[in-house]
């Protein structure tokens, strides 16, 4: 059996030129595949495939991480695989073409082997040893090799043209690709809320006056930056993210919106609203210096204008969806911290429309009937919240 054992600088060079030639999808093979971890700290990753692909490795901070490409991967079964000694083990289609594995580190740990047999069955071998934090901080530092950079921006849709008066709707699917957010008997929340707000999106077609656009289609990593882009491009009147996430802090049955503040309505929503920016820093995408003190005072006050519509949306929906007899949280409307909520001057609403870690809940996601109902609810709630708009923004202008 053949095995190469490869320095980091030929696999991020693009190892495995033959490779490219294949057109097949390569897939995980779970069942092959290990994760191990010694007493003295080391990590070993082997990990089968159903082919060889081109790939990369290398470290990254804040976490550390383990960041590997494939060139593409079907990382189904992944989320069976034990891993000790990893905090976190996540993969998926994280660009066109390629998908990213990434594995939470304990801490500072560099890579001592990376390989991959290539005669018989392929597999995907990588040995971690801890490290101090100097070497890692330096080798993570390192500069980018050819090609391993961040996904270029998701492309913008241009919605159609809206016709006199269309409320201009920017539907925002949660996680997806490398994030397939909370899980539960095969199901995850990427997929049950994408296949919602497809749903929604017709629904709100059928009933005229609404142009509707999605931050995603299909299974795809965006970053949450990214979504607030398209919502501005397609110049959003309203942002609405859906969301069907679990939690194992306190009661978390029932739809719950979310709206934006600095303080969490409790330690829950803290938690939803961390959860949901830690999903961007593993894949690559760092948050934190987006706003800078000038753009802080802009959005301030951007938002004191915002603010009151965004009150009125939150209740427009819960309104709507009690009176369509669907079941909510006891606190239906909360506030946390969401990243994708922080556009200053676009009314902005985060929709748990049930939450994973309850089996009802899964159940209700699952029910066509149900979805239709909660579509229906959203929708006579943004078109009571639209007419009210209009005419409070209006008296406002005055």
């Amino acid at each position: 059996m053949r095995r190469l054992i490869l320095a980091l600088a030929m696999i991020w060079a693009g190892f495995g030129a033959a490779a490219q030639e294949l057109s097949a999808l390569a897939r995980l093979v779970p069942q092959d595949s290990r994760i191990e971890a010694t007493q003295d700290g080391t990590v070993r990753l082997s990990l089968a495939l159903s082919q060889p692909v081109p790939w990369r490795v290398r470290v990254m901070a804040d976490p550390p991480r383990l960041v590997m490409d494939f060139r593409e991967v079907d990382w189904q079964g992944i989320g069976g695989i034990a891993h000790p000694g990893l905090p976190d083990l996540r993969a998926g289609v994280f660009r066109p073409g390629w998908s990213r594995l990434v594995a939470e580190l304990p801490g500072p740990m560099l890579v001592a082997e990376a390989g991959m047999v290539t005669e018989g069955a392929t597999r995907v071998e990588v040995e971690l040893h801890p490290a101090d934090a100097a070497a890692f901080a330096e080798k993570a530092a390192a500069p980018e090799p050819p090609g391993w950079a961040l996904p270029p921006p998701a492309d913008v849709p241009r919605p159609p043209a809206p016709g006199s008066g269309a409320l201009v709707v920017v539907l925002d699917p949660g996680h997806g690709g490398i994030d397939p957010g909370a899980e539960r008997d095969g199901a995850t929340e990427a997929a049950l809320v994408l296949g919602f707000a497809r749903e929604l999106k017709e629904a709100l077609l059928r009933q005229g006056g609404f142009t509707v656009v999605m931050t995603r289609e299909e299974d795809v990593f965006v970053p949450l930056e990214t979504r607030i882009s398209i919502a501005r491009a397609a110049g959003a009147h309203v942002f609405l993210s859906l969301h069907a996430d679990a939690l194992a802090e306190g009661e978390a049955v029932g739809a719950t919106v979310y709206t934006l503040s600095d303080d969490a309505s409790d330690r829950a929503a803290q938690t939803l609203a961390e959860r949901h920016d830690r999903a961007d820093l593993l894949a690559g995408v760092d948050l934190t210096e987006q706003d800078d003190l000038v753009a802080g005072v802009l959005m301030d006050m951007a938002r004191t204008e915002t603010v009151p519509r965004v009150e009125r949306l939150s209740a427009a929906l819960v309104t709507a969806i009690k009176g369509a007899g669907l079941r909510m949280h006891r606190h239906p409307h909360q506030e946390a911290g969401f990243s994708v909520l922080k556009s200053p001057d676009i009314p902005s609403a985060l929709l748990e429309l049930g939450f994973l870690s309850s089996a009802r809940d899964l159940a209700r996601l699952q029910d066509a009937a149900w979805r239709a109902k909660m579509a229906a609810a959203i929708v006579a709630g943004l078109k009571d919240w639209a007419a009210k708009d209009a005419v409070l923004s209006g008296m406002a202008g005055q």
